[in-house]
């Protein structure tokens, strides 16, 4: 054999080898054998609303057996408080969890809940802060939202529960809003009802009625309701509730408010990287002698919560109040709903929010300035003053 073909042979003999090392070529796909499609990562769900700018981490989702798929997230953060001119009832500073709270839920099919569990504090401008053990204990108990939630057809929906209110612009925990404490307007606001909601969605208004509580009294005895329409990054609410009827019941929970009605106009504005919040309320609590509201009260207030976020997670909400009691503050039979009848207060609020992934800090910086109070009635220790500066550091993990 010449040295050609014996080197053409070597060759051959390689190659052969090479080909039968390497692995088959994979079969490709028909229409019959369509590719596995990898599962869609979870997004964040509706609830609990958070408004902006912080943002909700995905759920946990678990498979719960009979209850079918469970989502699970939830919230662990600490506040610490400065208040100047602070009350006799207060302390400078303060130092508190501000939320360890779980939330457990079912989003498919037609039977659905939602629960809130664990512990949350809710400072608020212009009263005295109040502890986190105090606040679960005196106001809605360690599961402040739980209900379930019948999704009738595919735009109709029944709620039974301890729900969410309807009313207002701000929602009640911290980390649902633009700034960490909650403003003036919502101080004369219910917060949590126990009842029963409709929902409706026809087109682009959606329609809520709700049979409930009111300020947490268990008294069934108000109705509320919101008609909102909605239009690419704008929408325009009507909401309105009220006590049908009267009770003399009160706590911390059900202030004299629990009398009122209360109605609200609500503008938002939300695209890109700005929330722009608009709204009116009117609030009235009538004379009713038989339960010791010798004669009645009313408030009048506007707001407007706005927020710019810029790169890398830095946000900057921003919000003004100014609100207004009626009465007489020498007719001493006017009920009190503010700093005496007839005051006045007016607010500012900067809370500059950096968040990166499920972590997050944020800062509320607030002046409250009151006008014609009642002596007594006000800020500092003998309720004289008339402005109140407060800052509040926020930081922890939505997960």
């Amino acid at each position: 054999m010449s040295q050609g073909a014996a080197l053409a042979a070597i060759v051959l003999a390689w190659s052969r080898a090479t080909l039968a090392q390497q692995p088959a070529p994979q079969q490709q796909p028909t229409s019959q054998q369509a590719p596995a499609q990898a599962a869609p990562a979870p997004t964040p769900l509706a609830t609990p609303t958070i408004t902006g700018p912080l943002k909700a981490a995905a759920p946990h989702i678990f498979d719960a057996g009979p209850f079918g798929k469970l989502a699970v997230n939830g919230i662990l953060d600490g506040l610490g408080v400065w208040t100047g001119n602070y009350v006799a009832s207060d302390d400078s500073t303060h130092a508190a969890v501000g939320n360890a709270q779980v939330f457990i839920q079912r989003t498919e099919s037609w039977f659905q809940f939602y629960l809130q569990a664990g512990a949350y504090n809710i400072p608020a401008l212009g009263v005295p802060f109040l502890g986190t053990g105090d606040t679960v204990n005196d106001l809605y108990g360690p599961v402040p939202v739980g209900f379930v939630k019948l999704q009738a057809t595919k735009n109709t929906s029944f709620l039974i529960g301890a729900l969410p209110t309807l009313i207002g612009a701000e929602y009640t925990f911290t980390f649902q809003n633009m700034n960490v404490a909650r403003g003036l307007l919502w101080n004369q606001e219910n917060a949590v009802n126990r009842g029963i909601q409709v929902n409706q969605t026809i087109g682009k208004f959606t329609a809520s009625l709700s049979w409930n509580d009111g300020f947490y009294s268990n008294r069934y005895t108000w109705l509320t309701g919101a008609l909102t329409y909605a239009n690419g990054p704008h929408s325009l609410a009507f909401v309105a509730g009220g006590n049908y009827g009267q009770t003399a019941f009160q706590n911390l929970a059900t202030p004299v408010q629990n009398n009122s009605s209360i109605y609200n106009i609500i503008y938002t504005y939300n695209k890109g990287s700005w929330i722009i919040q608009p709204y009116l309320q009117y609030t009235n609590v009538p004379t009713n002698k038989g339960i010791g509201i010798v004669k009645g009260n009313a408030t009048e207030g506007a707001a407007i919560l706005v927020t710019h976020t810029f790169k890398r997670g830095f946000s900057l909400p921003v919000r003004w109040e100014y609100i207004a009691s009626t009465g007489n503050a020498n007719d001493p039979d006017v009920v009190n709903l503010m700093y005496g009848p007839g005051s006045k207060a007016t607010s500012i609020t900067v809370t500059p929010t950096f968040q990166h992934r499920v972590f997050f800090v944020r800062g509320d910086l607030s002046y409250v300035h009151l006008s014609d109070i009642t002596p007594g009635l006000a800020f500092g220790q003998g309720g004289n003053l008339k402005s109140q500066p407060r800052a509040i550091a926020e930081f922890g993990f939505l997960f």
